[in-house]
């Protein structure tokens, strides 16, 4: 499986792309990112882009890839609206947009618990429209991940504060079904890829479930 990956430098991105990289069935990781990861690994190539919204279709990068996993975001919280509309909705549509041979392609894009159309916060609006959207590009398969609390994996440097603050509820929140390990996200999002699921919505339960069948 060859694997387009967004957000590396983040949380949920670098955590993503540590097991993939250790994954049997992946053979390439195309990592597309404003800068430098600071990893080096034999399946992984990076594409730095200053803006991308002025990546265009044609481009030759994107060229022989069976998924996009469209990992990078960004808080809510203290974000103006136009950027967090630009960074959650404007930017994965328009990567979306640009990606060739759709029809033979697994969009993923990473959206969060809690995302509903029927949602009062100004977050779940902007993705549950992402969402929307993302299900009429005429990709081969589409989903929206709704991830809640996630472990990080082993290597990782990014680790968000917020994260040491949970792990202590962390195996409380796994049995009630709100946690996963970054290992489940990278593994469930290759089952997606590969064989495709009954809903678009991926709650934390879908992942560990998928995680399995790898």
């Amino acid at each position: 499986m060859k694997i387009i990956l967004t957000g590396a430098t983040g949380y949920v991105g670098e955590g993503t792309l540590l097991e993939l990289l250790r994954a049997d069935g992946v053979d390439k990781v195309l990592s597309v990112s404003r800068k430098p990861i600071g990893i080096k690994h034999e399946k992984l190539e990076e594409y730095l882009v200053p803006d991308f919204m002025q990546l265009q279709e044609g481009d030759t990068h994107f060229e022989g890839y069976d998924a996009v996993f469209f990992i990078a975001g960004i808080t809510s919280v203290g974000t103006p609206k136009d950027a967090y509309i630009l960074i959650s909705q404007k930017i994965p549509l328009h990567f979306a947009d640009i990606m060739p041979h759709k029809e033979q392609m697994t969009f993923i894009y990473l959206s969060g618990a809690g995302t509903t159309p029927k949602g009062k916060q100004f977050w779940q609006q902007v993705k549950s429209t992402t969402e929307a959207e993302i299900q009429t590009k005429g990709f081969k398969r589409a989903f929206g991940l709704r991830p809640a609390i996630m472990k990080w994996a082993k290597g990782q440097q990014h680790i968000q504060a917020m994260q040491y603050a949970f792990l202590p509820f962390y195996p409380l929140l796994r049995l009630l079904g709100m946690a996963n390990n970054m290992r489940e996200v990278a593994l469930a999002q290759m089952v997606l890829a590969r064989d495709g699921y009954p809903r678009f919505a991926i709650a934390p339960r879908d992942i560990k479930r998928l995680a399995k069948k790898i």
